[in-house]
């Protein structure tokens, strides 16, 4: 099983990656993937090839990384109420139905509570769109919950690990 971040922030060593890796560690030891190195794509390093005409080797070897996860965490700062142009992006490079077969965490990281619906109403279609399985809820995490940051990701990991499990292992008998 391979378990991937992508997160879409521009800043590097941001707080939205801090928040993600935190995230997918707690639904990797809830799914006994602990002993397994996750990967992650920080869109911050890519962001210069993004929109480039011409085809960069490390987006590609992105997009073959998120297309071949298990389970992928994406993870972006909330920015005028929804997900950063950055991860659309990276997101448009994709086929259709790209992420099938993968269970996909949307993750959101905002400043306040008002956008707390967004990882629902406007990341979680979009990873549907591609193709992905994404249990609900998504993690909205608030600037202010960072501090409690294990408390928060463990809690969440305790109530997505098991749709994630049984997805995972239906996927597998399939």
């Amino acid at each position: 099983m391979s378990i991937v971040t992508l997160v879409g922030n521009p800043r590097p060593g941001s707080r939205t990656l801090s928040v993600a890796t935190s995230a997918t560690q707690a639904v990797g030891d809830r799914l006994s993937a602990a002993s397994e190195a996750y990967e992650v794509v920080d869109l911050s390093d890519l962001a210069p090839h993004l929109l480039s005409p011409v085809k960069h080797p490390d987006v590609g070897a992105a997009l073959e990384l998120v297309t071949g996860a298990s389970v992928l965490v994406v993870a972006s700062p909330t920015y005028k109420g929804t997900y950063t142009g950055l991860l659309k992006s990276f997101l448009d490079r994709l086929p259709p139905d790209a992420l099938a077969g993968t269970a996909a965490l949307p993750l959101l990281v905002m400043g306040d509570p008002k956008h707390s619906l967004a990882v629902e109403v406007h990341l979680r279609p979009l990873l549907v769109e591609l193709g992905a399985f994404v249990p609900t809820p998504g993690l909205a995490v608030l600037e202010s919950q960072i501090p409690e940051l294990g408390e928060v990701v463990a809690g969440w990991g305790d109530r997505v690990a098991p749709q994630v499990t049984a997805v995972l292992k239906e996927g597998a008998l399939s």
